[in-house]
């Protein structure tokens, strides 16, 4: 029998709105499980938002994911803002999972990646989010490059190179927090510090630099 993470979410002020609870989530994706012959693995994040992918359950799943070691075949979402509420940070988890072999599953979309119509919804998407990415890049470089003619640093630790801040945004748009990390390590850039990079780093530094970047982009 397959096996698939199912993830389940709720924000704080979604715990008690109709639809959007974990129960009715959980029933969902047991009920397509059932239907498709999946036994499933339940991972959760209660109280949280979907603003960014940086969630202790949503991680922790995609690292299961990643292991060589895997022993489920994909991640199945009853709906798709319950995994991504941005396309962009969506379409980074199907790059993912295409890279990585595994199966991403969002029921209210009909997007299910083990199936040819699944994977054509998922393209579709692909296209979108890759355009909008491309536009966000093009608003932010021209930002980037009109605040370094000012002298203006955009957030990066005193003694960390803007390649290598730089290169971690990159390396996030596709890759978990540990993944990132690992990367990092292997191609030899370290921290501000001097030290190896770990999920926890990569995500404070991830949170400067984006904050910092917003704020140019938004003055």
């Amino acid at each position: 029998m397959t096996t698939m993470i199912g993830y389940l979410r709720v924000s704080t002020e979604e715990q008690a709105s109709s639809g959007l609870g974990l129960e009715a989530q959980r029933e969902s994706i047991r009920r397509y499980a059932d239907a498709h012959g999946w036994d499933v693995i339940w991972y959760e994040d209660a109280g949280l938002s979907a603003k960014s992918l940086d969630r202790p359950q949503l991680q922790a799943a995609l690292t299961r994911l990643h292991s060589k070691k895997r022993d489920a075949a994909g991640i199945v979402v009853a709906k798709l803002d319950r995994l991504s509420r941005s396309v962009v940070d969506f379409a980074s988890v199907l790059e993912l999972a295409r890279a990585q072999g595994w199966a991403l599953v969002a029921i209210d979309l009909g997007v299910d990646t083990s199936s040819p119509t699944g994977e054509l919804v998922a393209n579709l998407m692909m296209s979108v989010a890759q355009w909008e990415r491309r536009v966000i890049g093009e608003r932010t470089s021209a930002a980037m490059q009109a605040a370094k003619r000012r002298g203006q640093r955009f957030g990066f630790p005193s003694a960390l190179p803007e390649t290598t801040g730089e290169r971690l945004l990159k390396l996030r748009a596709t890759h978990t927090l540990a993944c990132t990390a690992t990367r990092l390590n292997a191609e030899g850039l370290t921290t501000a510090t001097g030290a190896s990079w770990t999920a926890n780093t990569v995500a404070k530094v991830q949170k400067r630099i984006s904050a910092a970047m917003e704020a140019v982009v938004e003055a």
